[in-house]
């Protein structure tokens, strides 16, 4: 019987981070890697893993997903979230709705009730069917992004969906992804996140992919899938590598990518100026932490 090792893998966004936030998405996703290991050491799901991971993402205003979810063009947060596991193909999406907390749950328990993408408001009524934390639309705007929206204000940290991807013990993959969408964008638009395919795509018989970055120019080539297939020939590093050249060569936009194989390698690329990213295995002692791929180890905390 082969023996697999659990390991997982969070992003911040495919992004510009300035140097005063760069403590911030190293915390977060220090944070969030920490919450998503807790579940994996023991013997947790990678589906529980991911949405552990998230849910952290989803609180920290430092992150354009929940709290703090860039504002559209009417003021509001409209949030986008999708899961997919790799043993059946199984997958579940909510896109544009408003006043759920923790929209990766409403993800995680659509994929495990029949999946689908709901929208709007029949996303809304699945969580409030389903006991999903619900909240008043209000309070998932945060000060910070009511203001950069009320003055126009063009914000160099151009905040973009996070991630997670992790493999358990029992060989199951699973990806996640979750945003706010983009700033200003129209009400009800839907970006990538929500795709199977193009925000995420898990296979247990290749690897899984969380993507990030410009919507419109991950869909075209689907991106999450791209990576995938790449995994056929390619590590992990390389297939990542590969999938964003594909979207560089074919679209104009900025992207990014994690990646898990099916033997438990990571991977990960963006062209992005910054993408923060943590991942943790048994290999390691501490979480490794990055603000780019070209960057030397930020910490091993």
């Amino acid at each position: 019987m082969t023996i697999v090792k659990p390991v997982i893998i969070v992003h911040g966004g495919a992004k510009t981070i300035s140097e005063n936030d760069v403590a911030a998405n190293q915390a977060g996703c220090r944070a969030a890697i920490e919450a998503g290991w807790a579940v994996l050491i023991q013997g947790g799901s990678a589906a529980g893993a991911v949405e552990a991971a998230i849910r952290v993402l989803e609180s920290d205003q430092t992150f354009n997903a929940g709290f703090g979810a860039t504002l559209n063009s009417e003021g509001e947060v409209e949030v986008d979230a999708a899961m997919m596991e790799g043993a059946t193909l199984g997958w579940g999406a909510v896109a544009a709705v408003q006043g759920v907390r923790h929209p990766i749950v409403v993800a995680r328990k659509i994929m495990e009730e029949k999946p689908r993408l709901l929208v709007a408001r029949s996303g809304e009524r699945f969580a409030r069917n389903h006991a999903v934390e619900i909240c008043a639309k209000e309070a998932l705007v945060s000060e910070e992004q009511y203001q950069e929206w009320k003055e126009e204000i063009e914000v160099l940290d151009r905040p973009n969906t996070v991630g997670c991807v992790a493999l358990d013990a029992d060989g199951n993959l699973v990806a996640g992804t979750s945003t706010g969408g983009t700033t200003g964008q129209p009400q009800g638009r839907v970006g990538d996140t929500a795709l199977v395919g193009c925000g995420l795509y898990a296979d247990n018989q290749l690897g899984a992919c969380s993507t990030t970055g410009d919507g419109e120019s991950i869909i075209p080539v689907v991106l999450a899938k791209t990576a995938i297939d790449a995994l056929k020939d390619k590590h992990p590093d390389a297939a990542a590598q590969w999938a964003i050249d594909t979207l560089i060569s074919r679209v104009e936009g900025e992207a990014g990518c994690i990646l898990i194989d099916r033997q438990g390698r990571i991977g990960w690329a963006h062209n992005s100026p910054d993408m923060a990213v943590a991942y943790m295995s048994e290999d390691l002692v501490q979480p490794a932490i990055f603000t780019r791929k070209d960057q030397t180890l930020v910490q091993s905390l």
